[in-house]
C-alpha cells in the first residue's frame, strides 16, 4: 500500500486540468502514440464539441520513481464547471490528494477557491500548481502572491509546468509520490468500499466505480450493498488503464471497478458502501450529501409511445449522474413524463444532449418552475408544480409560493450588484457579515420562483464568477400568482404555460413571445403568438408570411385585374390559415429557457 497513490486535479474552468491528465498518461506509457488523442480522458462527444468536461474519469498510472521503486499513481480528473461541483465533491472522498492547478495568466478565480475548500473539507494535501508558464503573459510571482493571500498555500511549494509544452511534468509526478500520503486501511479486515460512480453497459449491466478503504475483493466474490442489502457475486475486478484492465484482486486503498451482472439499474446508488456478505464490515461509510437541485423542468418524449424508452434511459443516466432529480409527470398536450431537477441551466443543457445522443431519444422540456401552494375557497390545500394543473381562478381564495434562505458568499467589490440583483428579484436583505476582510457573506429571503429560472448564471455573471451560492427552503408565504398561456393562432401551448408573479407576467409573456417569433418558421399564412392571463391578452408577436407576387406576370391593363387576382390570393390564405397547423420546433421550447445573453 505506501506504493499506491490516489490522487485528482481540480481547477478553474479552462486552466488545463485535462491536459495536465493528457501529459502524466504519456510520461507513464500506458497508451502508444498512435492511439493517443488529447484530452484522451473527455470520452463523450458533448465534452469534445464543448471543450469542457463533464463527468470525472479515472486512470491508474504505473511510475518507477527516482528512487527506483514502482508506484501505483490512480489520477481522476475532475470538471471545472460551477454546476457539475457536486461530481468533484464525490471525487475527493476517493482520494488522498488534490493537485490545485492555478493559470499563471489568470491566477486565483472563482472555481480555484470553491475547490479549495471543497478538497479540505475532505481533509486533502493539496499541493498548488501553475500551468501555462509558458505564456509571453503569464506572471508567476503575482501568482505565487495569490496562492499565498487567496488561498494560504506555500507559494515556494508550487510546481511550475506548461502541461502543453510538457514542461515539469515530471516534477509532478515526483510530487505525487513524495508528498500526497499514502492510503491507510488494513486488507485483511472485512470488506468496505465505497461507490462513487458507475455507469451502464449494455452487454454487462452496471459497472461500478469504487474505492476500497479496507479488505479486498476478487472475482466470485459474493457481495452485499449496505443500502438495500442486494446480493451479487462478483464476475470481474479491475483497475482503469484508459480500457478497463482485469484483475486478479483489487485491494485496499485501490481504485477499481466491478462487474457483478447488476441489471436491476436501482440497486447501485452512489456513496453506498459494498461489503462481502460472507464477512461484512460493522458499519457503513458515511456517503455523500444529497444534491440540490435548483432549476426545476419537466421532459416528456416527442412521440407519446416513447415514455417507456425514455423511462429507461432516466434510469441508467441517473447512475452516471448523480446529481440528477427526477419524478413521473403528466401534461395534457404533451403526455407522460418526468418532472426533473438540476444543478444549472448548463446542467439541464447537457442532461437533455446526453438523453438525445446516447439513447436516441426526441425531447420536449418545459420551461422551469417551483411548487405553489393554493388554498382554494373551501380551504382546502393544493400543491401545483405544474402549471397545466392550475384550478380556475374563482376557486381560488389565495396563493403561497415558496422563500428561501439564499446565503451568497462574494467578494466585496461585488456588494452592490448582488444587492441590485436580489431587489430585482423581490428580494429581502436580512443581514451581512464578513468572513474575512475583503470575503463577505449576504443573507437574503427570497422567493425561490425567481431563483430557478436565470438567477445563478446572473450571480455568476455579476460577480465574474467569484460568487458562490447556496439555500434552504424556509417557509411559504402570500403571493400574487397568475397562469401565463401562450396562444398561436389562438391555441393554447401547455408546455409553454407558466406560473409567474402578477408584476412580472407582461415581461415574461413580452419575453417569451419575442423568442418565439425568432424560432418558429414562417409559414403561407400569418402566425399570431400571444400572451394571455385567462381571456386577456398581455403581449402578441406576428409572424409574417411568405409573400408570393401573383401579379407578377399581370402587366399592363387595368388596375381591377390585378385587384381580382389579390383578392383570389387573400381568400387562399385565409381558408389555408384554417386548417394550417403550426409545427413548433423543438429549438422554441428551449429558447424560452434562455437568458437575453
Amino acid at each position: 500500500m505506501k506504493n499506491i497513490r490516489n490522487f485528482s486535479i481540480i481547477a478553474h474552468i479552462d486552466h488545463g486540468k485535462s491536459t495536465l491528465s493528457d501529459r502524466l498518461i504519456q510520461a507513464t506509457d500506458i497508451i502508444s502514440d498512435r492511439d493517443f488523442q488529447d484530452q484522451i480522458l473527455d470520452t463523450m462527444d458533448i465534452e469534445r464539441e464543448r471543450g469542457i468536461t463533464i463527468k470525472s474519469q479515472t486512470v491508474c498510472l504505473p511510475y518507477i520513481a527516482k528512487d527506483g521503486e514502482t508506484y501505483l499513481l490512480n489520477l481522476i480528473d475532475t470538471p471545472g464547471h460551477v454546476d457539475f461541483t457536486y461530481e468533484v465533491s464525490r471525487v475527493l472522498a476517493s482520494c488522498e490528494g488534490a493537485f490545485l492547478l492555478v493559470d499563471a495568466t489568470q491566477g486565483v478565480e472563482a472555481q480555484t477557491l470553491a475547490n479549495l475548500y471543497l478538497a479540505m473539507e475532505h481533509d486533502l494535501e493539496v499541493i498548488p500548481v501553475v500551468n501555462k508558464i509558458d505564456l509571453p503573459s503569464a506572471d508567476i510571482d503575482w501568482v505565487k502572491s495569490q496562492i499565498d493571500q487567496d488561498l494560504g498555500l506555500d507559494p515556494e511549494s508550487a510546481i511550475l509546468i506548461s502541461a502543453k509544452e510538457g514542461t515539469g511534468i515530471e516534477n509532478v509526478l515526483e510530487g505525487a509520490v513524495n508528498r500526497l500520503p499514502p492510503p491507510e486501511g488494513d486488507p485483511d479486515a472485512p470488506l468496505k468500499a465505497l461507490i462513487f460512480d458507475s455507469h451502464y453497459d449494455p452487454y454487462r449491466g452496471t459497472i461500478v466505480h469504487f474505492r476500497i478503504f479496507q479488505g479486498k475483493i476478487k472475482a466470485r466474490d459474493t457481495i452485499c450493498f449496505m443500502s438495500n442489502n442486494a446480493v451479487y457475486k462478483v464476475e470481474e475486478v479491475g483497475i482503469f488503464q484508459i480500457e478497463r484492465i482485469p484483475q486478479k484482486e483489487v485491494t485496499a486503498g485501490q481504485v477499481g471497478y466491478m462487474i457483478a451482472g447488476i441489471k436491476t439499474v436501482s440497486d447501485t446508488r452512489c456513496g453506498d458502501t459494498i461489503t462481502l456478505k460472507s464477512n461484512p464490515c460493522e458499519k457503513p461509510m458515511a456517503g455523500f450529501k444529497e444534491a440540490k437541485p435548483v432549476v426545476f423542468s419537466s421532459i416528456y418524449p416527442v412521440a407519446s409511445d416513447g415514455y417507456e424508452e425514455l423511462a429507461i434511459a432516466m434510469e441508467k443516466l441517473k447512475l452516471n449522474d448523480a446529481s440528477l432529480i427526477y419524478e413521473k409527470d403528466s401534461s395534457a398536450a404533451l403526455g407522460f413524463g418526468f418532472r426533473c431537477g438540476f444543478l444549472g441551466l448548463l446542467h439541464l443543457e447537457v442532461v437533455q444532449e446526453r438523453l438525445e445522443r446516447e439513447y436516441d431519444l426526441s425531447l420536449i422540456i418545459t420551461a422551469p418552475s417551483v411548487r405553489y401552494e393554493v388554498v382554494m375557497n373551501d380551504g382546502e390545500v393544493v400543491s401545483i408544480d405544474n402549471p397545466a394543473l392550475y384550478p380556475d381562478p374563482t376557486t381560488i381564495e389565495s396563493t403561497r409560493e415558496p422563500f428561501i434562505r439564499a446565503a451568497i458568499i462574494i467578494p466585496e467589490r461585488y456588494m452592490g450588484a448582488i444587492m441590485k440583483l436580489c431587489m430585482d428579484r423581490r428580494g429581502i436583505n436580512k443581514n451581512y457579515q464578513y468572513l474575512t476582510n475583503n470575503r463577505l457573506e449576504m443573507i437574503f429571503e427570497i422567493p425561490l420562483a425567481e431563483v430557478v429560472y436565470d438567477f445563478y448564471d446572473k450571480l455568476k455573471s455579476v460577480t465574474q464568477g467569484y460568487g458562490s451560492f447556496d439555500y434552504d427552503i424556509i417557509d411559504y408565504r402570500e403571493t400574487d400568482l397568475v397562469k401565463t398561456d401562450i396562444l398561436i393562432n389562438g391555441d393554447r401551448v401547455d408546455a409553454l404555460s407558466q406560473l409567474v408573479h402578477r408584476d412580472r407576467s407582461v415581461e415574461r409573456a413580452r419575453m417569451t413571445c419575442s423568442r418565439l417569433r425568432d424560432e418558429i418558421p414562417r409559414q403561407m399564412f400569418k402566425i399570431a403568438i400571444q400572451g394571455a392571463i385567462g381571456a386577456q391578452i398581455i403581449s402578441r408577436k406576428t409572424i409574417s408570411p411568405f409573400r408570393k407576387d401573383v401579379t407578377a406576370k399581370c402587366y399592363g391593363g387595368d388596375i381591377s385585374r390585378k385587384r381580382k387576382l389579390l383578392e383570389k390570393q387573400k381568400k387562399g390564405k385565409k381558408r389555408m390559415k384554417m386548417v394550417g397547423q403550426v409545427m413548433i420546433p423543438q429549438s422554441a421550447f428551449l429558447s424560452v429557457l434562455k437568458n437575453e445573453d
